[in-house]
């Protein structure tokens, strides 16, 4: 799977990983439905390091199209509420 983190590039992560990520984006979720800012940008940058330690850098270039795509480290609550589902950011 190709997860692009905007702003920053691609990376190449297996789709086995997604299990150890869905606790992080289920957090990121509660924190921002509850409208707490620290939780949620420690949580996000915590979900981003941990996508950036399991995934392979995608040369840049590359051109591959994007599985799923995370915000910016520096993304603000509502713009993050923009790109959610139902599931949060990572499907499952």
């Amino acid at each position: 799977m190709i997860v692009r983190i905007m702003g920053e590039g691609q990376v190449r992560l297996a789709d086995g990983h997604l299990a150890e990520l869905n606790p992080l984006d289920d957090e990121l979720l509660r924190e921002m439905e509850n409208g707490d800012g620290p939780g949620f940008r420690r949580t996000l940058h915590a979900l981003l390091t941990k996508v950036r330690e399991l995934g392979e850098p995608v040369p840049d270039d590359s051109l591959e199209p994007s599985d799923l795509i995370l915000p910016a480290p520096d993304a603000t609550l509502e713009e993050v509420r923009n790109l959610l589902s139902d599931d949060g950011l990572i499907p499952g």
